[in-house]
């Protein structure tokens, strides 16, 4: 496995599959590359914590970096190479990196967008700024940050000349007790782990209610039983994710809620 450290050093690199990520590999990001080794072309993961996506109050600092042991689990799930780009790299200074045009899925749902309004405004950049300079002819995102799949998805498509790409879902993988895994768990005490299965145990009574606002009433009655900070426990359209009393199928449960310091997002279809 190549380790790319420059722009200078991509150009071999394009027209592949592309799995964008942050760091602190596990499980669930050895899916998305595996998912990718399936593919034609080369297969490049980045990895580069993005400042635009978090707030002043939010983790930045903290955000787990596990830069060697992130290059072997891409070397071993199959990954051709890893981009190690620097924030110069992805912003230099004196140009202009702009956000694209943001889709309604990235501002209408109240849900990321309403817990953290600069979140998506981050995340565009930063995706429409690793597509131009890797051109791939797919990427690959993970369910489990469901309304971000959905953002990307909806830019790609409303820019099909600049971004000619697929955008490739990835299921999520889940601990044997049906936590989300995701970077953020390792700051979750012990108390606390077993606390976050609430979301897990609240998706699946939402598969078992007659309508969507007996599923969300039964969503946030578990989670505030297990005290829970609610951001937000909703069925949506699953693709819009638009708010109604009577959403159109097909369905999606979403949960964001907080232990401590420690924010947790999950979902599942209905």
């Amino acid at each position: 496995m190549d380790t790319l450290h420059g722009l200078d050093d991509l150009h071999a690199w394009r027209g592949g599959t592309f799995v964008p990520t942050m760091g602190a590999l596990h499980k669930g990001h050895c899916d998305l590359i595996r998912l990718g080794r399936a593919c034609d072309g080369p297969l490049i993961v980045s990895i580069f914590v993005n400042p635009r996506q978090f707030a002043p109050s939010e983790d930045l600092a903290t955000y787990p970096r596990t830069l060697d042991a992130d290059l072997q689990a891409a070397a071993d799930a199959g990954a051709d190479a890893v981009f190690l780009p620097t924030e110069s790299d992805i912003y230099p200074t004196g140009h202009a990196i702009d956000c694209p045009p943001l889709p309604a899925v990235a501002r209408a749902p109240r849900l990321e967008d309403g817990s953290r309004p600069h979140f998506f405004t981050g995340v565009c950049t930063v995706v429409a700024r690793l597509f131009d300079l890797l051109s791939p002819k797919r990427a690959i995102f993970g369910e489990k940050d469901w309304q971000q799949l959905q953002v990307i998805k909806a830019m790609v498509e409303a820019d099909p000349d600049r971004f000619p790409i697929e955008i490739l879902p990835c299921p999520t993988r889940r601990e044997p007790d049906g936590l989300a895994m995701s970077s953020r768990n390792v700051h979750l005490s012990p108390a606390h782990r077993h606390r976050a299965l609430a979301l897990h145990r609240s998706l699946e009574l939402a598969r078992s209610a007659t309508d969507s606002a007996a599923a969300e009433a039964l969503m946030r009655g578990h989670l505030e039983a297990s005290d829970l900070a609610i951001d937000y426990a909703v069925v949506r359209n699953a693709t819009t994710l638009e708010a109604s009393e009577q959403p159109l199928p097909p369905l999606r449960a979403l949960i964001a809620a907080r232990l401590g310091d420690v924010r947790l997002i999950d979902n599942a279809a209905l």
